[in-house]
C-alpha cells in the first residue's frame, strides 16, 4: 500500500508541475544529435518503461529495439545508454578522456555532500570530477600502491585473514550457517588494516554492527524506493521509504569514518604513517598554503568511506555469490580440490604465485565475477565536453551508461553466456585464456582502484577454504537458485546456508 500511494503521489505531483513545459522543452534540446530512443513522457521520462527491480533487463529489451547505442530520460536527463564490449571499448579505452567524467547518480551524490550543500565536482574519489578527482585519485592509488597493494605485503595480509576466516568456519563444526558476515569481517579486515591501520577481531560488537550496515547499504541501494530517488530525487527527499533508511545508514557509517579520522589528527607521528588516512592528513598539512589543494577533512573522510564500504562489501559478495555456485556444481567444486592438491597440497597456504600453475581455478574465479554481474549497469560516467561518437554528438555533460553486464554476456565474446561455463576463460588445452571482454571493475580512466587487491582476496581466500573444506548443500542442487536477490544497481544473491566439511 505503501508503494501504491508513492506512486499516487508522484502522478498528481506530475500532472499538477508547473515543471512540464520545461522539462519538454528541455528534452527537445539536442534533436539530431543524441541518439535515438524511446519517447519519454513529461517530468516521468521513460521510468514507466523500466523495471525498477532489474533495470538493466530493461535496458537490454530496449536495445534490441533501438541498437546498441541509445537515449532514455531518467526523469528529466538525458541518459546516454551503450551496450556491448566494442561500443564499450570505444567510449572507455579508445576515448577515456572524453567520457572519464562522474555522471549523475543523485543517490551517491546525496551520500557525498560537503556539510549538506552539493558540490558540482562531487566529493570523494568516487563521485568527484575534474581537478579534485585527478588530485584524489592519483593520491589514493600511489598510497594505496605504497602500502603494499600489489606487493607481497598485503598477500601476507590476505594470506593472514584467510587463516582467521579459517579457523572461524571451523567452529560451525559441520552445521548449516550462512556465509554472509563470515566473509565480510575477513575480507573488511584485509581493507581495514590499509585505511585505518588496524584490523578487528571478529567478535568486535562495533564491528559487526559496521558490517551490517555496509551490507543493508549494499541491498537496499538496488531496491525500488532507491531507483525512484535516482529518478526523481527532488520530490522523494520529502517522501518516506527505504531510501530514508539507507540515508541514516550511511550516515552512521561516515559518522564511524569521522570518528576514526579524529582519532588519527590526535595520535599522528609524520616520520611513521600508519595507513591511508595517516598519509591523507599529512598531504594535508603539506598543501596547507595551496589554494586549489583539493585534500580536505571532507574528501578524506568521504574517499575512506569509499575506499572502506567498496572493499568491503563487493568482494565479500563475490565470495558468498562464488560458493553458492560452486554448490550448484560439485563437479566443479571437484576439479578445484584437483587443482589444489597437485599444486598446493594441504601444507601450505596458497599464494599468488600458484596462479599460474593454477588455470581452471583461475578461470573459475573470472567466471563467478563474470556471471554474477556484480553491477550490471557499471557507475554512471559522463563526457568532460560536446563529444562527436559514431554518427551522433553527445552534448558536454551528458550521463552515460556504459553497460558491463552488456560486455560480461557479449555473444561474441563468451560463446554460453547465460551459462556459469569455467572454459569461458581456458583454451583448447586448458590454459588460462584472458578476455578482453572481462570488465567486471568497468575499464578506462575510471577502472576501480581495488581491482588488483580485489582479485588478489578472490583468489586467495577461494583457494584457502576449499584447501581446507568440502562444500555441502543443505537443499537438492536443482533447487539452488542462482538468480539475484535484487537486480538494480548491484546484485545480492539470495541468502541461503551451507555446511562445511573439512578435509
Amino acid at each position: 500500500m505503501e508503494l501504491v500511494g508513492a506512486s499516487i503521489f508522484l502522478l498528481v505531483l506530475c500532472l499538477a508541475s508547473l515543471m512540464v513545459s520545461v522539462v519538454q522543452k528541455k528534452m527537445k534540446q539536442g534533436v539530431g544529435k543524441l541518439p535515438p530512443g524511446p519517447t519519454g513522457l513529461p517530468f516521468l521520462g521513460n521510468a514507466l518503461q523500466l523495471n525498477s527491480k532489474d533495470v538493466f533487463h530493461s535496458l537490454f529489451k530496449l536495445s534490441e529495439k533501438y541498437g546498441s547505442m541509445f537515449t532514455i530520460y531518467l526523469g528529466s536527463e538525458p541518459v546516454v545508454v551503450l551496450c556491448g564490449y566494442e561500443l564499450v571499448k570505444e567510449a572507455l579505452n579508445d576515448r577515456g578522456e572524453e567520457f572519464a567524467a562522474r555522471g549523475s547518480l543523485p543517490m551517491l551524490e546525496r551520500f557525498n555532500h560537503d556539510h549538506g550543500k552539493r558540490s558540482f565536482q562531487g566529493t570523494g574519489v568516487i563521485s568527484s570530477n575534474g581537478e579534485r578527482w585527478k588530485q584524489l585519485r592519483r593520491f589514493s592509488l600511489m598510497t594505496l600502491r605504497n602500502f603494499g597493494m600489489g606487493k607481497r605485503s598485503i598477500e601476507e595480509r590476505i594470506q593472514e585473514e584467510a587463516q582467521f576466516l579459517v579457523e572461524e568456519l571451523r567452529k560451525t563444526q559441520e552445521q548449516p550457517f550462512d556465509p554472509t558476515f563470515f566473509f565480510s569481517r575477513s575480507v573488511s579486515n584485509v581493507i581495514c588494516s590499509v585505511v585505518f591501520g588496524n584490523r578487528f577481531d571478529y567478535d568486535d560488537g562495533n564491528f559487526l554492527i559496521l558490517l551490517n550496515l555496509i551490507n543493508d547499504t549494499f541491498r537496499i541501494f538496488s531496491t525500488f524506493w532507491v531507483q525512484l530517488y535516482n529518478f526523481f530525487p527532488n520530490v522523494m527527499e520529502y517522501l518516506p521509504g527505504l531510501h530514508k533508511q539507507l540515508l541514516k545508514e550511511v550516515d552512521q557509517l561516515q559518522e564511524f569514518v569521522r570518528n576514526r579520522v579524529k582519532m588519527h589528527q590526535e595520535t599522528l607521528d609524520p616520520s611513521s604513517p600508519r595507513d591511508f588516512i595517516d598519509c591523507f592528513l599529512m598531504k594535508m598539512e603539506q598543501e596547507k598554503e595551496n589554494s586549489l589543494s583539493e585534500f580536505s577533512i571532507e574528501n578524506l573522510v568521504i574517499t575512506t568511506f569509499d575506499l572502506f564500504t567498496a572493499g568491503t562489501e563487493t568482494v565479500s559478495t563475490t565470495l558468498r555469490y562464488g560458493l553458492m555456485i560452486l554448490l550448484k556444481y560439485p563437479e566443479i567444486e571437484a576439479k578445484i580440490h584437483e587443482e589444489i592438491d597437485r599444486v598446493i597440497g594441504r601444507n601450505r597456504c596458497p599464494a599468488i604465485e600458484d596462479r599460474s600453475a593454477m588455470p581452471y581455478t583461475e578461470a573459475v574465479a573470472h567466471e563467478i565475477q563474470r556471471f554474477i554481474d556484480i553491477v550490471p549497469l557499471g557507475l554512471p560516467h559522463a563526457v568532460t565536453r560536446d563529444t562527436p561518437f559514431r554518427q551522433y554528438v553527445i552534448p558536454k555533460g551528458t550521463t552515460i551508461y556504459p553497460m558491463l553486464s552488456s560486455v560480461l554476456y557479449d555473444p561474441k565474446h563468451f560463446r554460453n553466456p547465460e551459462s556459469f561455463d569455467p572454459r569461458h576463460f581456458l583454451d583448447a588445452n586448458g590454459c588460462f585464456k584472458r578476455n578482453d571482454a572481462f570488465m567486471p571493475f568497468s575499464s578506462g580512466r575510471r577502472i576501480c582502484l581495488g581491482e588488483g587487491l580485489a582479485r588478489m582476496e578472490i583468489f586467495l581466500f577461494l583457494t584457502t577454504i576449499l584447501q581446507n573444506f568440502d562444500l555441502k548443500p543443505i537443499v537438492d542442487l536443482k533447487d539452488i537458485d542462482l538468480t539475484p536477490e535484487t537486480s538494480g544497481v548491484s546484485k545480492v544473491p539470495h541468502p541461503y546456508q551451507l555446511c562445511l566439511l573439512p578435509r
